[in-house]
């Protein structure tokens, strides 16, 4: 069997267009169309029971293996060269060979969750309460109650720990950032309004932005160094981040220092620029996110409404037990991305809604050479439960994964929405790198995506190569249904990037409108797919 870069070539497809072709100028597969359902139901079935219009056949069986329109090139392709590249997909354990390596397989799967939701554990709290009107806030929504706010985590804090209660009530705060054993409980029909001032968000702290770390404004809520904490209650986080404030920074009304912050952060970053004298804040347009423990371990998300955040939603970095559960994004702003662990492990994220501006749940472990620096990886995520509606993505890796993931569980969740673009999404390139390995994704009902069911996107941001070639491994796709879809699939790697041993198993793909793309995607195993086009 020729080496994969060179059986890839080996098939004689028409050439592809420009929107299809590899990032360095290489062919790239794509799948046939069909000109019905009937046509385009091409799995290998049992025997020939006849042909497409495009000459392809259909229904013609190799052993279990099942392979659909994502198999099949272009449509003047004659029966026997699909039929040949079904077989090397199918052979054996259907591994990616790659020239001079070997097969990879993995070691992990679902048997590894019981072991890592029994290290996941929620903090206990002393049955100790600390009400913020207490120390001088008023839910009037005017009155600033930062200052309370602290007195009462402090009080809380330096008590052995309990809650801080915020009542009924509209209570105006700047930063707020929770110690060591405290609850911070939002009631049913309180509300929790940050402030849009910058000013209300400084000193400057050590943060990460977009996976780089440097000094900035504080996140809307902060814990560094600290454990045993909580945001919890049924109340509502509101971040006041409107086009008016926050979010304008992103766009052209706002100075060029501003918008120019994020390159010269990584500019600093290269450089290898403490991080204590990266410092940002006034003058600078890197937002805060909503939420953010450094450092931490023992956190507890639970019950809240968010919504209006200036940035990334719930960021927590380089912790570890961390628990998301039953929580509310709603907000749509410019990198309103829901729940986003960066470097972080062990991690349970379940019953949760998210309905988002940027992608829902995004797992990160650093950007570039300060990922790379920090070098700690994002692993031991369990995803459950949770529905999906806006968003660029419903479960995400990357794009700032340096640090590597690995170890991602996502189960038995819904995702729906004509602006939802895709349902699993893989995203790095060749400056950012990172190994992303061992994803398991099942049981999830899609409806309507706008992008992909499955994208693995190793040119992320348009860049088609870089001294740091990313690896895929163990990307297993099972038990789902989508409603409809411009396509399946969407995987494109480069000439030295590395995927392997992709399989997608019992998976019903409907209403798909158009082809998949496979551009230099290393091993791509389907079973028992079903692919019907719109």
């Amino acid at each position: 069997m020729p080496p994969t870069r060179a059986w890839l070539n080996w098939f004689p497809w028409n050439s592809p267009t420009p929107d299809q072709r590899a990032p360095d100028g290489g062919p790239t597969l794509v799948a046939a169309q069909a000109s019905s359902p009937a046509d385009s139901r091409t799995v290998f079935g049992a025997q020939t029971r006849g042909k497409t219009e495009s000459g392809l056949p259909r229904n013609r069986s190799i052993g279990r293996i099942q392979a659909v329109n994502t198999l099949f090139l272009r449509t003047r392709l004659i029966s026997r060269t699909v039929i040949a590249f079904a077989v090397v997909l199918a052979a054996t354990s259907c591994t990616h060979l790659r020239p001079g390596g070997s097969a990879k397989t993995s070691d992990i799967g679902w048997d590894a969750v019981p072991g890592i939701l029994g290290r996941i554990q929620p903090p206990i709290f002393p049955k100790r309460e600390f009400d913020i009107t207490e120390f001088g806030a008023k839910g009037d929504g005017v009155t600033d109650c930062t200052e309370a706010i602290r007195k009462a985590i402090d009080a809380c804090h330096e008590a052995g720990g309990g809650r801080v209660l915020v009542k009924s009530g509209t209570f105006l705060t700047g930063a707020i950032h929770l110690r060591s054993n405290v609850d911070l409980h939002v009631a049913e029909g309180a509300t929790l309004k940050f402030s849009p001032d910058p000013a209300k968000y400084l000193p400057v702290v050590r943060t990460r932005f977009e996976g780089t770390e440097c000094m900035n404004y504080s996140p809307l809520i902060y814990a560094f160094e600290q454990e045993n904490i909580a945001i919890t209650g049924k109340g509502t986080l509101d971040g006041s981040a409107s086009w008016e404030n926050w979010w304008s920074w992103v766009t052209t009304n706002v100075p060029a220092s501003l918008r120019a912050s994020g390159r010269r952060l990584l500019e600093m970053a290269d450089a290898g620029v403490p991080v204590e004298e990266r410092v940002f804040g006034p003058g600078h347009g890197l937002r805060p996110s909503f939420i953010q423990p450094y450092r931490c371990r023992n956190i507890l998300i639970e019950g809240v409404f968010i919504t209006n955040s200036p940035m990334w939603e719930i960021n927590p970095v380089l912790s570890t037990n961390i628990i998301v559960r039953g929580v509310t994004v709603v907000s749509h702003g410019p990198n309103n991305d829901g729940c986003n662990p960066d470097s972080s492990r062990d991690v349970l994220i379940e019953n949760c809604v998210f309905d988002t501006g940027d992608d829902c749940i995004a797992i990160k472990s650093g950007k570039n050479a300060d990922g790379r620096r920090v070098g700690v990886p994002s692993e031991n995520i369990v995803i459950r439960n949770c529905m999906m509606k806006d968003g660029h993505g419903g479960v995400v890796l990357g794009s700032e994964v340096s640090g590597g993931v690995r170890n991602v569980f996502a189960e038995n969740c819904r995702m729906d929405s004509p602006n939802l673009d895709r349902a699993l999404r893989l995203k790095t390139n060749g400056e950012r790198g990172g190994s992303i390995e061992n994803i398991f994704f099942r049981n999830v009902q899609v409806g309507r995506v706008a992008h992909s069911v499955l994208t693995i996107d190793l040119v992320y941001g348009r860049v088609p190569g870089g001294p740091f070639p990313p690896v895929v491994r163990n990307v297993v796709m099972e038990n789902v249904t989508a409603a409809s879809s411009p396509r399946a699939l969407w995987i494109v790697g480069t000439t030295n990037s590395i995927i392997e041993n992709v399989r997608i198993e019992n998976c019903e793909f409907r209403g798909v409108e158009g082809p998949d793309v496979l551009t230099r995607s290393g091993s791509v195993l389907l079973k028992n797919v079903t692919v019907q086009p719109r």
